[in-house]
């Protein structure tokens, strides 16, 4: 599960951490990020997850552009622009806030179910396979750091390679399940990952902004 190795659940963790710990001047780079990966998952996501439910080993750049076409991210926008352009956006969110509720109420009862599964094996519950291993190494440590590398090249202040670096290094996304799930590919390894990955940050993402601060 690469995808879990490297989208991260920067809406609802990510952006709540850099509020708290960050200026308020730094809130582009952390949304900026997140809007990133968003799309990133969205769109590429469902591509690789209906390659492997359908047993494809090589993707077709036909297949691909199909999925950047017809992604819930691509309409995402699209609807978006279109709202802007027409001056619509306060009317829609007046009237879609409530489906949108459902919607994340529906998501976080299909992860509570996939968890609550898990939880309940627990002669299975450490059971971690070296692909659950590298995926938690890769979200964790790996990528942190590699966004730290880039942050340095790109001459970023300690501020913003913080908001991007705390970013990098949140747990796996809740997105990564519903996917799973979609596409019934490896739904308990993807619940697995997010469990883990959540547990560990409690630990990791403290000692991320040590080191960070440690190196300013």
């Amino acid at each position: 599960m690469q995808l879990a190795g490297l989208i991260g659940n920067t809406s609802f963790l990510g952006i709540p951490i850099a509020i708290a710990l960050l200026p308020s001047s730094t809130i582009n780079f952390t949304i900026g990020f997140d809007l990133g990966t968003t799309l990133f998952a969205w769109i590429f996501g469902p591509f690789f997850l209906q390659g492997k439910s359908q047993n494809n080993s090589i993707p077709k750049i036909e297949g691909l552009l199909n999925a950047l076409i017809n992604s819930p991210a691509s309409r995402g926008i699209i609807g978006v622009l279109l709202a802007y352009l027409f001056h619509l956006d306060e009317i829609l969110s007046n009237y879609l806030w409530i489906p949108a509720r459902i919607v994340i109420a529906l998501a976080i009862i299909i992860v509570g179910t996939r968890l609550g599964i898990i939880t309940n094996q627990k002669d299975k519950f450490f059971d971690i396979s070296e692909e659950i291993k590298f995926s938690i190494l890769l979200k964790l440590f790996i990528l942190p750091f590699i966004v730290f590398l880039i942050s340095k090249l790109l001459n970023f202040d300690f501020y913003q390679s913080s908001a991007v670096i705390l970013q990098a290094g949140t747990p796996t996304a809740i997105s990564t399940i519903l996917m799973a799930e979609a596409y019934d590919v490896k739904q308990k390894i993807a619940s697995k990952i997010l469990f883990t990955t959540t547990l560990i940050s409690i630990a990791t993402i403290p000692l991320m902004k040590i080191l960070m601060n440690a190196f300013n």
